[in-house]
């Protein structure tokens, strides 16, 4: 089992970006030595009120950091992209990371960021797709020949191989993406957002297409999750109410919300959002949580993120090594037991 963690990403936009990753460098020490497995960044465009520093640039600044913590990609948005460009990128972010990489890819959602690339939006499915196979082509050394609108290529090769070709993680949310994600992915990187009911109907439509297509179920069930963890459970709902309530009120505003399931919602107030979603609380609840996804739909490597813009950075030290010291160790201690049994 893998606990991977989120960098501090996202900050108000009037915050001084050196001091910010400042305590991204600081924030990588600290969960470094705390013995988490991997470390993780996300891209989203012309967030305008929320100051967001480039995914591949931000993970080259911090490898030599993180020591000998996997680094991922969470994720890039893929059909808004050159899949030359991101081939060159992840390549070179491999031999940086000396092979210790992941890649995750989506399709996104913001019609802003559509716009500013000139994708029409009724074209994300086919051009995620048809980019992922250039990605996976390009990344193993073959050949890749391409004749589309957006690239073109004949027998193309890149100059730089990764000492590994990484993984390929696929993001979803709707069912149809969920579907795609079976075909195409190394494994489906479970949004942060849908309750255990939607995900457990959606682990069966992967399976499900999974064999349909003839592929093995893949080596990794990553889940990513909000998490907060405090000593006194009501301040950990508290703070999490204040930062994280205002950063899923701003994802609604993008646009989010509208590629959720049909039977999903953002709406109603944050207790009951909390509750269906998000791992806040004591050691003792956050590791009830934890477990109940383990349990239910067999995840191995949890990715958390435990800060959101605005919160005090000490705060989101302080849940990290809470999540370390008081959650992981039994976690862990469940899953021997039950390969035991």
């Amino acid at each position: 089992m893998k606990f991977g963690v989120y960098i501090p990403s996202q900050h108000p936009a009037t915050r001084d970006p050196g001091a910010m990753l400042a305590e991204q460098v600081d924030f990588v020490h600290w969960v470094r030595d705390l013995g988490w497995d991997s470390l993780w960044s996300g891209q989203h465009f012309l967030t305008e009120e929320i100051s967001h520093m480039s995914t591949i640039v931000t993970l080259t600044r911090l490898a030599v950091e993180a020591g000998d913590m996997e680094l991922g990609i969470g994720l890039l948005l893929l059909p808004l992209l050159n899949p030359v460009e991101v081939a060159e990128h992840v390549a070179s972010l491999g031999v940086v990371t000396g092979g210790r990489l992941i890649v995750g890819v989506g399709v996104g959602y913001r019609d802003e960021e559509y716009a500013a690339f000139g994708v029409p939006k009724s074209e994300a499915g086919k051009r995620f797709s048809a980019n992922v196979k250039i990605l996976r082509s390009l990344l193993s050394g073959e050949p890749t020949d391409a004749d589309l609108p957006w690239c073109t290529l004949r027998g193309a090769t890149l100059s730089v191989r990764p000492p590994r070709i990484p993984e390929l993680w696929i993001g979803a949310n709707a069912d149809v993406a969920v579907r795609r994600a079976a075909r195409l992915a190394d494994a489906w990187l479970i949004n942060p957002h849908a309750p255990l009911s939607t995900i457990t109907r959606q682990r069966k439509l992967f399976d499900d297409e999974r064999a349909r297509v003839g592929l093995p179920q893949p080596r990794q069930t990553p889940l990513f999750r909000e998490v907060f963890c405090a000593p006194r459970s009501e301040d950990a709902h508290e703070l999490a109410q204040r930062y994280l309530g205002a950063k899923y009120q701003r994802y609604t505003a993008w646009g989010q919300a509208d590629v959720l399931p049909d039977d999903d919602t953002f709406e109603g107030p944050f207790g009951e959002l909390a509750a269906q979603r998000f791992v806040i609380g004591n050691p003792e609840e956050c590791l009830e949580i934890l477990n109940s996804w383990r349990s239910a739909i067999g995840v191995n490597h949890f990715i958390l993120r435990a800060h959101w813009a605005g919160m005090p950075f000490e705060k989101a030290k302080t849940s990290v090594r809470l999540l370390a010291q008081e959650v992981f160790p039994h976690l862990r201690e469940l899953e021997d037991e039950e390969r035991v049994w």
